[in-house]
């Protein structure tokens, strides 16, 4: 038998976490898509704090700041600095193999915020995803895994959307 966490408020605010992630990759425009983002770190930040999953607490607040610059900053250049940043932070924190699952999928999901657009950005946010998903199971958090499960059909629909849209015009 599965023992599965005990819903509580840390749950619900990674409820309120899956709320905003469906939100912000059903987003066909870019800078919708990062502002919603910007809410969702947020409270990503809070959920994994209160799970005390510190390094996905800093992973999302570093992914906050980096969101935050993304919607005004297209540049290879910052997304090295917050890459470079996020490894080296992550690897004073990481106390074990697994820990580095967020990080990979923060790294995956900054260069995809200032290097690529459409549907570009969307396919590696897929790949961050599947990094996040496994963490959050790793966690014991039922909305984020839940929210990731999600994201990824989400997604996919978003970028057939937008393929077909491209291949209408």
């Amino acid at each position: 038998m599965v023992n599965l966490p005990a819903f509580d408020i840390a749950q619900a605010v990674g409820f309120l976490c899956f709320f905003l992630g469906i939100l912000c990759f059903y987003q066909k425009d870019d800078r919708k898509l990062k502002l919603t983002m910007v809410a969702l770190n947020l409270s990503q930040a809070i959920h994994f704090a209160m799970l005390g999953a510190m390094t996905a607490c800093v992973s999302a607040i570093i992914a906050l700041l980096r969101t935050s610059l993304s919607i005004k900053i297209q540049s290879g250049y910052m997304a090295f600095v917050f890459i470079g940043l996020t490894f080296v932070w992550g690897i004073y924190l990481a106390k074990e193999l697994v820990d580095m699952l967020p990080i990979v999928g923060l790294c995956i999901g900054t260069y995809a915020l200032f290097c690529l657009k459409g549907i570009a950005m969307r396919c590696a946010f897929l790949v961050g995803a599947c990094c996040w998903l496994a963490n959050n199971i790793i966690v014991g958090s039922i909305g984020t895994s839940l929210l990731e499960m999600v994201l990824i059909i989400v997604n996919l629909s978003t970028i057939i959307r937008l393929y077909r849209q491209r291949h209408t015009q």
